[in-house]
This record gives structure tokens, C-alpha cells and sequence, in this order.
């Protein structure tokens, strides 16, 4: 459900139907410099992301190697109940390699920008749109079904970009997508593409965004699009991918379903578990303030903040963490209050009196003052020094995880 908040008067495009998700982790997510995963690992994440609930699951881009292959055609096997797609170029030998990968869906792709079609492709406009439909064609001859990415979409001229939505359409094409290929949109012109492109392109086609976060917006983009009147975004797990990545799936899908109200197939039980996973295999740290993964996410210091959440979590938390299979934290800290101290005192067994509360609180903040970060056993090891004997600090009947800090 939406998370309670006031109504603007903004006129919104919002699809009624779910929105789709695909995710492209094991594509352009493992095309993050220095990252390098196993057919095994990309099946382990994919089986993991098909129990996430994602709507299309993009492997990879079977060309490139003999063990993008065999991911591909591994994952086309495992999977079922979600969408396998792979990626191809507009050549009739890449979209072969996805039909031997047993890949029932195929995602090409041409530039149709002019910087792209002048120094990377050589070719011209016409021999572009030819080049596409020609692909679109081909591919569905073999009854794929296909999305089309318009690389570089967004540094496209407007009017060229959507003939071509408009060509490979007509040719058959299922989806088409916008990319935002160097992150250059802002929401306000993503709105307007995005809407353009609906009230222009005619045909019954789901469209999609796929945005790159360059200048951090990537994650606002996507989800303004579904305002806009997308259907579908592209998102990597924890925002992996080319240079500054991709739009962060946990971040999307929350807003998606939290903030716009929208229904997705995503079981949001499994949002930590996957970026977990993700991260162990792709050997990337999650960031402590990553939004909805990161242990701060739902970690709570200053006394004002601490004395709300305990009250009533929604004062400072958007949803519940245990939507997303996280847990809240109180951390104590140069800026705890008494509700901080007495909570964690609870939590080890101890009376919380106003001595011991105060006493506890005084010597955190002295700590906190001198730049000291300790962790849960010193902290013990600090109230045990402050409180009577006759207290028995339960360590197995803590409830809060141990990275309790003086800061």
C-alpha cells in the first residue's frame, strides 16, 4: 500500500495495470568494470531473482563468449517463472546465438542518436531504421518475443526517435525501449519524452526506460516514467552496472509500490536476501546509507529520532523493514537520548532506573566526544561496569543485532 502521505494536485499518467520489472543485473549489471561472474554464479542470482518475482530476467548477451552462452541456455532451462531474455546487436548471427541459447525472448538494440550513428555506427539514418526493422523481421520469424532499445534514445532527435519506435512497431516488435544511456535526463524531461513517445507511437506495445545513473538520477528518473505512462522499467540490483551503474531495483520497486501506489510482482520479503547475494558475488560492498539495503537504512541514533521510532515507527521510517526482509536498528551514540539507553538496557535484561540510564547515556556521550566507535562487547562491557553484579546481561536474548556503536 502507498505510503500515507498528502495529494498534490499533479496530473499523473499512472498505468492502472502492475508495472513490469526487468532486470538486467546479470547483463548490464556484470558489465561493471572489474566484474567478471561464472555461468554458475549468474544461475544462482538469476534463480535468486526469479523468486524475487521480476517480471523478465535478462542474462546476458550470448555472443560475447562460450560462457555467456552457457549461462544464457543454462538460465533458459532453469528458470520458469519468470521471462528469460537475452540480448543481441540488430545482426542476424547475434539473434541466432540467442535462438541456440533456447532464449524464447530476444532485446536488440541500435543507436539512433546522431553522435552514435555518426562515429560508432557509420551509417545513416535510413540505413538505421532499415537495419532495425530488417532485425525486428527476422526475429520474429522465429516467434521471439522481442524488445527494442533505441541506444542513446534520450540524445536522439525527437522527431527521428519515434519514427523508429513507430517503424519496429509495425515490423512486430512487442516492447520498446528508452534509453537513457549516458544518465543525461532530469525527471521533468523524462515526463515529457516519456509522455511523447505514448501519445505519438501508436500500437499495442508495452513501453519501457532503462536509465543510467551518471549525474544520480537514475532511480528518479525510472519512476517518473511510470508516472508518465510507462510499463515497464529496467533496474540492476543495487544499482550495479556500467560506469555509474543502473537504476537500483530496491529502490525503484519500494517507490513503485510505497510512494506511487503501483502494483508489481515483486515479493518484497526477498529484497535483502538478493542484494546480499548479489553483493557477495559480485564482490561489492553494500553501502551502509544505500537506501533500503544498506544498514542504515533502518538505523536510528539521535534521541529525538530514537524516542519518535519507538513510539511509533512510522515517524521516521517510510515503510516497515521487515517488508523488505531488513531489520530495525537503535544505535547508541554521541547523540542518543535516555529512550535509546533504556531500550538497549531492556533488551539486555537490565532495570532501566534513572541512575543506570544516566550513567550509561553520560559515558556513550563521553566516548561519542572523543571520536571512539566501539563495538556490541565493549558496550556490554560498559554497562556491566556501570550497573550492580546482581544483573545478568543476557547476551543470547538480545534482540537487536551487535553493531551497537559509540560514535
Amino acid at each position: 500500500m502507498p505510503i500515507a502521505s498528502p495529494e498534490f494536485s499533479l496530473k499523473r499518467n499512472l498505468n492502472p495495470k502492475h508495472v513490469r520489472i526487468l532486470d538486467t543485473t546479470l547483463r548490464d549489471g556484470e558489465q561493471t568494470p572489474g566484474v567478471a561472474l561464472r555461468p554458475e554464479d549468474k544461475l544462482r542470482i538469476a534463480l535468486a531473482l526469479e523468486e524475487l518475482g521480476v517480471d523478465s530476467i535478462e542474462a546476458g548477451f550470448p555472443i560475447t563468449s562460450s560462457g555467456e552462452f552457457l549461462a544464457v541456455k543454462m538460465i533458459s532451462k532453469e528458470v520458469r517463472n519468470s521471462e528469460v531474455i537475452a540480448l543481441a546487436r540488430t545482426t542476424k548471427d547475434d539473434i541466432d546465438r540467442v535462438i541456440d541459447a533456447d532464449c524464447k525472448a530476444i532485446h536488440l538494440f541500435i543507436a539512433t542518436s546522431d553522435i552514435h550513428m555518426k562515429y560508432k555506427l557509420r551509417m545513416s539514418r535510413e540505413e538505421v531504421v532499415e537495419k532495425a526493422v530488417d532485425a525486428i523481421e527476422y526475429a520474429k520469424s522465429h516467434g521471439l518475443t522481442i524488445e527494442f532499445s533505441a541506444e542513446d534514445s534520450t540524445r536522439s532527435d525527437l522527431v527521428f526517435l519515434t519514427r523508429v519506435f513507430q517503424e519496429v512497431i509495425n515490423a512486430g516488435a512487442d516492447r520498446v525501449d528508452i534509453a537513457d544511456t549516458v544518465g543525461v535526463m532530469i525527471p521533468t524531461r523524462m515526463y515529457g519524452l516519456v509522455k511523447h513517445i505514448r501519445d505519438n507511437v501508436r500500437g499495442n506495445y508495452i513501453l519501457s526506460v532503462h536509465c543510467h545513473n551518471d549525474f544520480g538520477m537514475a532511480v528518479a528518473n525510472s519512476v517518473t516514467a511510470i508516472e508518465a505512462g510507462a510499463d515497464q522499467v529496467h533496474v540492476t540490483v543495487l544499482g550495479v552496472g556500467e560506469r555509474a551503474g543502473n537504476a537500483a531495483l530496491e529502490e525503484v520497486v519500494t517507490s513503485i509500490a510505497f510512494v506511487l501506489g503501483l502494483k508489481t510482482n515483486i515479493r518484497f520479503e526477498h529484497i535483502l536476501s538478493t542484494a546480499i547475494l548479489v553483493s557477495e558475488l559480485f564482490r561489492i560492498p553494500i553501502n551502509p546509507n544505500k537506501p533500503i539495503v544498506g544498514i542504515n537504512a533502518f538505523s536510528h541514533e539521535s534521541g529525538i529520532h530514537v524516542h519518535g521510532v519507538l513510539t511509533n515507527p512510522l515517524t521516521y521510517e517510510p515503510i516497515d523493514p521487515s517488508v523488505v526482509g531488513a531489520k530495525r536498528r537503535i544505535v547508541l551514540g554521541k547523540h542518543s537520548g535516555k529512550h535509546a539507553v533504556m531500550y538497549v538496557l531492556k533488551q539486555l535484561g537490565v532495570e532501566p532506573s534513572d541512575d543506570i540510564v544516566s550513567k550509561v547515556l553520560a559515558r556513550v556521550k563521553e566516548l561519542g566526544d572523543q571520536g571512539l566507535n566501539i563495538g556490541y562487547d565493549e558496550l556490554v562491557r560498559i554497562i556491566k561496569s556501570i550497573v550492580s553484579s546482581e544483573y545478568d546481561c543476557k547476551h543470547k536474548d538480545l534482540k537487536i543485532p551487535p553493531e551497537i556503536s559509540v560514535r
